[in-house]
């Protein structure tokens, strides 16, 4: 149906007839607030905003991927602090072009992701635009002392869970229309991208264990993001070039590129933290725990300079640092 006949209100009502309540929803979607139980020690709040054409693009990315995503760059904020995500509340800005079985299908995105965290859709707004814009935004808990930025030590490990530079690999595969796409190690590459894993529970027992010195999560790329890190802590960095974990995929289809995607792709949403060198066992054990990979790449120094890679010999690596930047091209 088109959106001009179904109208906001009636949109609303389909997405609020769709959307489960969820746990501690006094009052979700259809008043002026949504009304929720809060009975946790302290919150974290996170909000994204993506735009067509700068954030994605309808021609490689469908919208059911597109809703999943949405939510899994937000959950992954929250994990990256330690928290548990609890409500989301998003506003759309709706091109002309879309009909509602367009808006069921972006929505269904973001139930598949939202039911496997517990996750309960709030509220939020709608309006005509001229291209799809999203806003979203989560809220979660923290039992614990959420984890900040600003707390790595000179002489501290750095760690980084999963893989990085799949989902950049991919992206330059989906804009090179390569007929390589039905490769499977590309498929695999294209999961990366379009459905990244908010790593949740490993950042929940990173609190709850007070382990991480300072986390972050892998938006930007590595090396933008351990930045953000270093000069919150006013710490310098070595990353070892290769202790990166890559997956099967990436060393099967980098060829040239090496490590540059994954030292500054971006969008891997992994956690980057850092940790006393005396917690190494104790990370280990983590592993077992969170039943996830989680490798040790690095480590703090002073900061005389900067961030620097380093070969398997221990000669600096040169770097193209740049990660995104939305206000730059």
């Amino acid at each position: 149906m088109k959106l001009s006949r179904l109208g906001e209100f009636g949109l609303i009502e389909k997405i609020r007839r769709a959307t489960p309540k969820g746990r501690g929803v006094l009052l979700g979607i259809g008043d002026d607030a949504a009304w929720v139980a809060n009975p946790f020690r302290s919150s974290l709040v996170t909000s994204d905003l993506l735009i067509e054409g700068i954030h994605f693009d309808l021609k490689w990315t469908s919208l059911f991927y597109l809703g999943y995503k949405t939510l899994a760059v937000n959950l992954s904020d929250i994990a990256a602090m330690g928290g548990i995500p609890v409500y989301l509340i998003l506003s759309l800005g709706i091109p002309a072009a879309f009909d509602s079985r367009d808006i069921e299908e972006f929505y269904r995105g973001i139930r598949f992701l939202a039911a496997k965290h517990g996750v309960a859709l709030v509220g939020g707004d709608t309006n005509a635009a001229k291209f799809l814009i999203i806003s979203a935004c989560v809220l979660g808990h923290s039992l614990h002392r959420p984890i900040r930025r600003s707390g790595a030590q000179a002489g501290d490990d750095i760690y980084v869970t999963g893989t990085l530079g799949d989902s950049a690999l991919a992206l330059k595969f989906l804009k090179s229309r390569s007929p390589r796409v039905h490769h499977d190690a590309v498929r695999y590459l294209l999961s990366r991208h379009h459905r990244p894993t908010p790593r949740i529970a490993a950042g929940a027992l990173l609190a709850r264990q007070r382990l991480a010195t300072a986390m972050i999560d892998v938006s930007d790329g590595l090396i933008q993001d351990l930045g953000h890190i270093c000069k919150a802590s006013g710490v310098g960095a070595q990353v070892w070039q290769d202790r990166l974990p890559l997956s099967r995929a990436y060393r099967t289809l980098a060829g040239k590129a090496g490590t540059r995607y994954a030292l500054s792709g971006g969008e891997d949403y992994e956690l980057l933290f850092c940790a006393h060198k005396h917690d190494r066992r104790r990370i280990e054990k983590l592993q077992t725990q969170a039943r996830l990979v989680i490798t040790r790449i690095g480590s703090c120094d002073s900061g005389k300079n900067g961030i620097v890679v380093l070969d398997a010999a221990g000669h600096p690596v040169e770097t193209r640092a740049a990660g995104h930047d939305h206000f730059k091209k």
